[in-house]
């Protein structure tokens, strides 16, 4: 066992469960399970007692006493901050909980396995351990997307404005991640209704829970965001989130635009792809797409970025790395050196507004 090995506390009402995650983050030398707990109360007691020696937290949504979520509410009233990973069922009903669970600080979720095979599964280790490790802030082996660094963007960094139009026909093409349902609820809302270009969100999710999401984001502000369907026409200030599960294409035919849902494979084990979104947009008559970036583990969209460089005209902004949960897909964005704005999450939305404009 590593010296320098993370503490991680488990809670889960299932024996079963807490036995599986227990032998996956064993299994890494950075990590060991030093506490279980069955219930959110048992877990908050462990929490307040021994707050500073856990590096994370594993946390179930369903169990009696005290559930995950008003685990998390009593974390929040405290004002205890620790990186905490809920893994829920995949189940739709289960959904907005998870989302709720997310607005309330946590990390991000893993879905929990349908079966015991699954549950022992490489795929499903690989999933908890890169959460872990992105939560924790430890090294993640992202083969394929070695860059050389270049010095770090400054805050509200603005290279070039030569390339926005006023007028025209405009797109928002929006990617993100790991911490994206959160990050959303500081961008989305804050769009105008009458924003002069559709939305493209793509955000990594499994299906069933990016409905619930898209319909807490319309709830919060004024400009109407909905989960995309196969085949409808895309319209000026309208969000359309890429459902969970799918991947999402842009097509074109008799001046209309129109979106695509396909069950393509994932890429990089991603369905929805943002970069399979950005590529979808290569050729179409657009006079702007304007490409957003926000926090997210990984380099989703900077390949379909530098594609859609080449046949369009883009104009590209990044979250900055100080409000990012996860400094992955943004600071692979900004060294494509395609980045024209690099703000905080909480300017996200003037910058993509002074873009596109309004109608």
């Amino acid at each position: 066992m590593s010296a320098n090995c993370k503490n991680i506390l488990i809670i889960d009402d299932s024996a079963l469960m807490r036995r599986v995650l227990s032998d996956i983050i064993n299994s890494d030398e950075r990590f060991t399970v030093s506490d279980s707990a069955v219930n959110g109360l048992e877990g908050l007691e462990l929490i307040k007692k021994n707050y500073s020696s856990y590096g994370a937290v594993i946390l179930d949504i369903n169990m009696p006493k005290m559930n995950g979520i008003q685990m998390l509410e009593e974390l929040e009233k405290s004002g205890i901050k620790i990186p905490v990973i809920i893994v829920s069922t995949i189940a739709r009903e289960g959904a907005a909980e998870t989302i709720r669970c997310l607005e309330l600080g946590a990390f991000d979720f893993v879905t929990k396995p349908d079966s015991f095979a699954e549950a022992k599964s490489d795929s499903f280790k690989k999933k908890i351990v890169d959460m872990l490790c992105s939560a924790i802030k430890e090294p993640i082996d992202f083969s394929g997307f070695s860059v050389p660094k270049p010095e770090p963007p400054k805050p509200q960094f603005v290279k070039s404005e030569r390339r926005k139009v006023t007028k025209g026909k405009k797109l928002v093409a929006l990617a993100c991640s790991t911490g994206g349902p959160k990050a959303l609820q500081q961008v989305i809302p804050y769009l105008p209704a009458n924003l002069d270009a559709p939305v493209l969100i793509v955000q990594h999710m499994p299906e069933g829970f990016t409905l619930s999401l898209a319909n807490r984001l319309g709830e919060m502000g004024t400009i109407a965001v909905k989960e995309a369907q196969d085949g409808e026409i895309i319209k000026k200030g309208q969000v359309y989130m890429a459902k969970g599960g799918y991947q999402m294409r842009l097509e074109q035919s008799a001046g209309e635009s129109y979106l695509t849902l396909s069950k393509d494979p994932p890429r990089g084990g991603l369905r929805p792809c943002a970069d399979i979104m950005y590529e979808s947009l290569m050729g179409t008559d657009y006079d702007l797409i304007c490409c957003v970036v926000l926090t997210g583990m990984g380099g989703d969209g900077s390949q379909g970025i530098t594609q859609l460089n080449d046949t369009n005209n883009i104009y590209v902004i990044a979250q900055d790395e100080e409000t990012c949960t996860v400094y992955g897909m943004p600071k692979m964005a900004y060294e494509t050196g395609l980045v024209d704005e690099v703000h905080p999450l909480n300017m996200i939305a003037d910058a993509i507004t002074r873009a596109v404009g309004v109608q």
